[in-house]
């Protein structure tokens, strides 16, 4: 047994040296898709090798390896990470840092940013006396780089370099502060745009004495960047900077900076400020918020530029909830209506989406007086989204005024969404339907539909039109819109409401409705009970199984299959087995087939 020992060793390491010598070949191929494959298995054959070999190697051989493909740099980029415990540990992570400096200054973005996330990944991995000896070098390397993507991929670093080094290390803390003030001045456009990327990260980690003593003093210079991508990418700092800073300095120091953007000459910078303002209020309070952000805010409900106004409209529920009652009626309601005849569709889609949140902070009578009038306005948008929008927020309007004031208004809005000439509009109103039937109760959707010949209440038509659809997707929706509606109001509801217009249905000379029809029937089974299944749908699917069309008869025995498991077996046995007995005998293989497989699932 001695013996053999030795000789196990030797082949577990010719098995390595195997290993790796067709890892390197594969990596070397012409073929990126086998090059692809051996580098998904670096972290495996890091373990094999053991954490000297991979240190030794692995790692060297994938810092000299140059390859051109995008693709499987950005492989190499993300599997290196799988290395971190593999090579030792850390004491030995380091090593990991040299084949992603080259995979750092690459030209393609997307590589660059994974190697960037990988090296942070073994920053954090490393000792803090690791951090001077090894990272912040290599920082310091890439921020002084002559091409801009070096310094670029820098500023992704800082944020691991200050959370890993520790308070003592004053000289490296103050060399990094150093590097990283001058790539916040950097000549290069793209390179500020990094720093202030990556200002937010570092202040996160960062205390507050050296965000006032020195961010703040970086961040202001980034605010009056020459170029709008640099000044929009600050406005998500002023959050961030805000939720760190104590009250005062936050309203001193971040406010002005705040206000100032929201002028800004440029569109996009405002639209960043939309976008982040509320979030900005909320930080400081109501009270300070009061003394210029609540303005500056109405004013960007009033921009002269479309994307912002929409980014503001959608804001405009929570504002009106911190800034009160008072204020919202007086400076945001007129800006309200406004929006509600904006001649952007998408602005007033936003706004519908949002507009009713309004009504709880506002209280029934301002609602009444001063909401329902954009209310109805927005409910006869030509638009479809708009009408869509305002009416999936009913829940909202209705705990604060009731459902019965706007009922006049509301049918003929839904009637016209399950009209709409889109189909995709027809169906999100379909969808909503028992959402909102469950929300607002059924009244007002059983009240008579005065455009139908026929005098039945809106929901009756809706069903009958929906099930008649000539796009399947409505039809399917339809029938599982019966579903969710009986599961809501029972099965007495579904006997008087849908049954009586289901069954005339089935007598329809267009066999795709009697389809419909079917699955109608076989999704309501679960929902209905053995009283309204026997007596109910049983016969409107025997009746299918008799069918003229072959499609209708395998259909019906499909059917058949949900009734099954709802009812006893003796009922099984007395109605339903005969049925399938017989379709057993039908001329078409089909019916013969889909029989046959409900009678074996059912044994």
């Amino acid at each position: 047994m001695s013996h053999d020992a030795p000789s196990t060793t030797a082949h577990a390491e010719e098995d390595d040296a195997i290993s790796v010598g067709a890892l390197i070949d594969d990596l070397k191929s012409e073929d990126v898709e086998l090059r692809l494959k051996s580098i998904a298995k670096l972290g495996t054959i890091a373990k094999a090798l053991g954490a000297e070999r991979a240190r030794s190697e692995l790692v060297p051989f994938l810092a000299e390896r140059d390859d051109e493909d995008d693709e499987c740099l950005l492989a190499i980029a993300g599997e290196l990470a799988t290395l971190i415990d593999a090579v030792g540990g850390e004491e030995h992570v380091h090593v990991i840092l040299a084949p992603l400096e080259t995979l750092i200054t690459v030209e393609e973005t997307v590589v660059r940013a994974k190697a960037v996330e990988t090296a942070c990944a073994v920053g954090r991995a490393m000792t803090p006396g690791g951090i001077g000896k090894y990272f912040v070098p290599l920082i310091e390397r890439l921020a002084q780089g002559d091409w801009f993507t070096a310094r670029v991929s820098a500023c992704g670093l800082f944020a691991t370099a200050f959370e890993r080094s520790e308070e003592s290390q004053l000289e490296l803390r103050n060399t990094l502060t150093g590097m990283f003030r001058d790539l916040c001045a950097d000549e290069t456009p793209m390179v500020r745009r990094a720093a202030a990327q990556n200002l937010g990260k570092i202040a996160i980690v960062s205390s507050g004495d050296f965000i006032v003593n020195e961010l703040l003093t970086m961040f202001a210079a980034l605010t009056s960047d020459d170029q709008d991508s640099v000044r929009l990418l600050v406005v998500e700092d002023c959050v961030v900077l805000g939720k760190l800073l104590s009250a005062t300095d936050c309203a001193n120091k971040i406010v002005p900076i705040v206000l100032k953007l929201a002028a800004d000459k440029s569109w996009r910078v405002r639209y960043a400020v939309a976008q982040q303002i509320y979030e900005m209020c909320d930080v400081v309070g109501a009270e300070v918020a009061a003394k210029g952000l609540f303005d500056a805010y109405v004013a960007l409900l009033g921009d002269s530029e479309g994307e912002v106004r929409i980014s503001a409209a959608g804001k405009i529920s929570e504002f009106c909830s911190l800034a009160g009652a008072v204020y919202s009626a007086e400076k945001i309601l007129p800006k309200v209506h406004e929006l509600a005849n904006d001649s952007s569709q998408h602005v007033r889609a936003a706004l519908a989406e949002a507009v009713l949140g309004l009504a709880p902070t506002m209280g029934k009578d301002t609602t009444v007086e001063k909401l329902l009038p954009v209310f109805f306005i927005l409910l006869k948008d030509e638009f479809p989204d708009v009408r869509l929008n305002i009416i999936s927020k009913l829940e909202q309007v209705n705990t604060v005024i009731g459902v019965e004031m706007l009922s006049t208004e509301l049918l003929p809005a839904i009637k016209e969404l399950a009209e709409d000439k889109h189909w995709r509009v027809r169906l999100a109103i379909i969808e909503y339907i028992p959402v909102l039937a469950q929300q607002i109760g059924t009244t007002f959707l059983f009240q008579k539909d005065e455009g139908s010949d026929s005098g039945d209440d809106l929901l009756n038509s809706l069903c009958l039109q929906w099930l008649q659809d000539s796009v399947y997707s409505i039809r399917e929706a339809a029938a599982n819109n019966l579903f969710r509606l009986t599961e809501i109001f029972g099965a007495d509801w579904a006997l008087e409401y849908i049954f009586p217009r289901i069954k005339e249905l089935m007598s329809s000379h267009h066999y795709l409705y009697r389809l419909t029809v079917l699955r109608a029937v076989s999704l309501l089974a679960p929902a209905v009970g053995e009283e309204v299944i026997l007596g109910e749908i049983l016969p409107i699917i025997k009746h299918a199984t008799t069918d003229t069309v072959p499609n209708v008869r395998f259909n019906a025995a499909k059917a058949l299959s949900p009734l099954i498991k709802a009812i006893d077996v003796a009922k099984f046995q007395s109605e339903i087995r005969p049925i399938l007995v017989g379709l057993q005998s039908d001329p078409d293989a089909d019916v013969r087939y889909f029989a046959s497989e409900v009678l074996t699932s059912a044994a």
